[in-house]
């Protein structure tokens, strides 16, 4: 019996009401709407479950993959012949403590910029349009319309691999452009604490209502993305660099660099990662060869 195999009959036997799933089509848990199956998923609803999974993946040796809403993520066509967990049930929840808004690694962005306007809270209107989870919202410090996770988060709690919880100060989360101490995957978000400040709902929601016609109005939202494809290089944005060398519209199989704007590369119908790939590859040779610019990915690979 394979190791992944000795995980699953474990976890079946000591949480049957723990959500497994065998060969899981990642298409369904990315943005890009691609990639093969996993061969394991662990959707644990509980602190206790998430432990377990942890603890039991750690004594087979398997290192699990630590997955968010998959928005700055690809999956190769092949899949991954890993462990994946995704939080659900408990960690899916958003409350507000001591004036401070708790939510678990699981939520959705948006829902909880929502939360805080709903209770009067400012400080998260730039993440309204984000369309990561918290957890892995935090992981990358995401950040858009010089907004960022790092700026708002007080503290994070986590899970390492051997099922043990702890909470993470700001500073100790190491945060800087697109990166947190998070990044290595040695540790699970579970949840996160924002410190946010009393505001004018009506402003609130109007700040909101102009991010997210801005994003719409200059972002292809109707097509399946993985949002910026590429870092923000220093002295530079890489959408104009690759809206200067002619770019948009170029085309790998289904995958298009977008015609509306040039950082995102969007799935314009049967898409494959390979197609991404290449497309990807092809944008950093081209703006290289033209600007001497080295765009670096934003959008992780996970095979």
């Amino acid at each position: 019996m394979d190791y992944l195999s000795e995980l699953y009959t474990r976890l079946r036997a000591a949480a049957p009401g723990m959500e497994l799933r065998q060969n899981e089509p990642m298409s369904r848990h990315v943005t890009f709407k691609v990639g093969g199956p996993a061969a394991l998923m662990a959707l644990p609803k509980t602190v206790g479950e998430a432990g377990l999974a942890l603890r039991t993946a750690a004594e087979l040796g398997i290192e699990p993959f630590f997955l968010g809403n998959g928005s700055n993520l690809l999956v190769a066509d092949e899949g991954y012949p890993g462990f994946v967990v995704r939080l659900a049930g408990e960690f899916d929840q958003v409350r507000e403590v001591n004036r401070r808004l708790w939510a678990g690694g699981g939520v959705l962005l948006s829902r909880l910029a929502n939360a805080a306007l709903d209770r009067g809270l400012t400080g998260l209107e730039f993440a309204s349009g984000i369309p990561g989870s918290v957890g892995g919202a935090v992981t990358m410090n995401a950040g858009a319309y010089s907004g960022e996770l790092c700026q708002v988060v007080e503290s994070v709690t986590v899970m390492d691999r051997q099922g043990n919880v702890s909470r993470m100060s700001n500073a100790a989360c190491d945060f800087a452009y697109r990166h947190s101490a998070f990044e290595d995957g040695k540790r699970l978000i579970l949840s996160a604490r924002f410190a946010l400040q009393p505001g004018d709902r009506a402003e609130i929601k109007a700040k909101m209502d102009d991010l997210n016609a801005r994003r719409k109005e200059k972002q292809p939202l109707e097509w399946p993305s993985a949002g910026s494809t590429f870092k923000r290089p220093q002295g530079h944005f890489a959408a104009a660099l690759i809206d200067q060398c002619g770019l948009k519209g170029l085309r790998v199989g289904g995958a298009q660099v977008s015609e509306k704007h040039a950082g995102f590369i969007v799935n314009a119908g049967g898409a494959t990662c390979a197609d991404i790939l290449a497309l990807m590859e092809e944008i950093r040779q081209r703006v290289f060869q033209a600007t001497g610019v080295a765009l670096e990915p934003e959008v992780r690979l996970l095979r």
